[in-house]
């Protein structure tokens, strides 16, 4: 029988796509500890992030909410008070709640996600910090020492702060002469072995902890995104070209240092060699990641801690490699960006191993983690993932704010092509039935059938436009700003009694959305 309160380890695998392991059917090994994962869990094949960068997806699965509700859309957004966050949630439960972060866009910046959270440590920043550390000093050198480095650290996260939050001070982070120091300097990818030893050594050794107290760990790696620079032996497995193509060595020191094309996308597309660099360092990142998850699975597991353990496994976005003339996260909402893995494992019976194939969105992981705690409501409980029935009316959204200083940015360097790409829209996707549909505020908008085309590559909407109009509806309505008390969309408000009206039954049964 499971615990009444389990632990639950929420794992984000920071920029991870769906499409690069191998229990969603990559052919290449790059995932093997993952796959053995997910062979006895529940797998969602069409989990969709609600957001495509890291501050407004993390929102969306920290309160249950899309962007539309909680606003966290830029780099100076703070979380609203109003809303409660998961950490919150499950500490009045009684959990201790812990993060092991590697991500400074959630561990450095005070936007209110480390809210709720007895311990975070960083592993991200100019000095590895725990802002929200509890805990005394034994004596008084530990004491001096400990203070001074909370002193420190309050004062570079701070600086690190100011540098997200000001485009002047964005754009000189941004020179070719900043850029290398402050990739070392910060340590913008964390330490993913530290992180995951710290987190096991906290679930296993419980210190301090009552002994029936449960354990909330949210841990975040960055291993998957740029720069790429994984171990040799990786390198060796999936991109063996650059270890002996002077010129692709050039493309990728050029690529790991130049953040702005991070951001940008390309006026040309890459070339055949530039993309198979691109994709063998993302896959040698994926798998070197991997190889660590597998140690972090394997002591929970020689320790019995898998047994009473909850594990949520997922992304808060994907990334672009060239596609569609893209690279990163900046925006967009095809695929590559929002078609993100998600694999829970857990001793009960309301996740057995098995695939799911219905569409659902990262945002019901809040729902959840707060069920399987046992302190989820009843409204709240109907949007589990535990439930086979589709709880989002067969509807599922994400929207991509572009962050405002990056566009700036881009404005200020290639104005011309951010405007022709239509780059610095707010773009809205939805997803019912066989269909989803992606749309620009500039009246722009793409319609592409997930099942038979998850590359993406044949825009329909030409040539199915009663799909276009009703999904546009549903945007329309999503997008609202008339919210209710509940901080409710107009869309959430309007849906059930819309789905009662007999001409939509109608054009929903007709366009094949209903039996």
């Amino acid at each position: 029988m499971a615990p009444k309160q389990p632990d639950i380890v929420f794992l984000i695998l920071d920029t991870q796509r769906a499409d690069r392991l191998g229990c969603y059917g990559y052919p290449l090994s790059t995932s093997p500890n993952l796959d053995q994962l997910a062979a006895g869990s529940t797998l969602f094949s069409n989990a969709v992030a609600a957001a495509q960068w890291t501050i407004p997806s993390h929102a969306s699965m920290f309160t249950g909410t899309y962007p539309a509700i909680h606003n966290m859309v830029q780099s100076y957004s703070v979380m609203p008070q109003t809303l409660p966050t998961l950490a919150e949630r499950l500490q009045s439960a009684g959990y201790y709640t812990a993060g092991f972060c590697n991500n400074p866009l959630v561990g450095v910046i005070n936007n209110g996600l480390r809210r709720g959270f007895y311990s975070f440590l960083n592993y991200s920043g100019l000095l590895t910090a725990n802002p929200n550390q509890a805990g005394t000093p034994s004596n008084f050198i530990d004491r001096y020492r400990q203070g001074f480095k909370r002193i420190l650290a309050y004062g570079l996260n701070r600086l690190q702060d100011a540098f997200a939050r000001n485009d002047a001070l964005l754009a000189l982070s941004l020179t070719p002469l900043m850029v290398p120091l402050w990739q070392t300097a910060l340590s913008f990818k964390g330490n993913t072995a530290k992180s995951l030893e710290d987190a096991a050594r906290l679930l296993i050794d419980r210190p301090n902890l009552e002994p029936d107290q449960p354990i909330f760990c949210f841990i975040n790696l960055m291993g998957t995104h740029m720069p790429y620079n994984p171990p040799r032996q990786f390198i060796e497995q999936f991109a063996p070209h650059v270890l002996r193509d002077r010129s692709q060595q050039i493309y990728l020191r050029n690529f790991n240092s130049d953040i702005y094309g991070w951001l940008a996308p390309l006026a040309d597309p890459l070339n055949t060699d530039r993309k198979a660099t691109l994709d063998g360092m993302y896959n040698a990142e994926v798998a070197y990641q991997d190889e660590l998850i597998g140690k972090f699975i394997s002591r929970l597991s020689q320790n019995n801690q898998l047994d009473r353990t909850m594990l949520v496994i997922s992304s808060d976005h994907g990334e672009h490699l060239g596609e569609k003339q893209l690279v990163g996260h900046c925006n967009g909402l095809y695929n590559e960006l929002v078609h993100v893995p998600l694999i829970i494992n857990t001793p009960g019976q309301d996740f057995p191993a098995s695939q799911r194939d219905e569409v659902v969105s990262t945002r019901r992981i809040f729902h959840t983690i707060l069920t399987a705690a046992n302190c989820a409501s009843a409204e709240e409980q109907k949007l589990s993932l535990c439930h086979t029935t589709d709880a989002d009316d067969g509807m599922v959204f994400a929207e991509a704010i572009p962050p405002q200083n990056a566009i700036n940015l881009l404005m200020k360097r290639q104005p011309e092509l951010l405007q022709t790409r239509g780059y610095d829209q707010t773009r809205r996707a939805c997803w019912a039935g066989e269909f989803k549909i992606v749309a620009a505020e500039n009246g722009n908008c793409e319609l592409f059938n997930i099942f038979t085309d998850t590359s993406e590559t044949l825009n329909l909407s030409d040539i199915l436009p009663e799909q276009v109009e009703m999904l546009q509806d549903y945007i329309d309505l999503f997008s609202s700003n008339d919210h209710n008390d509940q901080g409710e969309t107009a869309f959430a408000i309007a849906t059930a009694s819309n789905l009662d009206d007999p001409e939509v039954y109608r054009r929903l049964r007709d366009l094949g959305y209903l039996e």
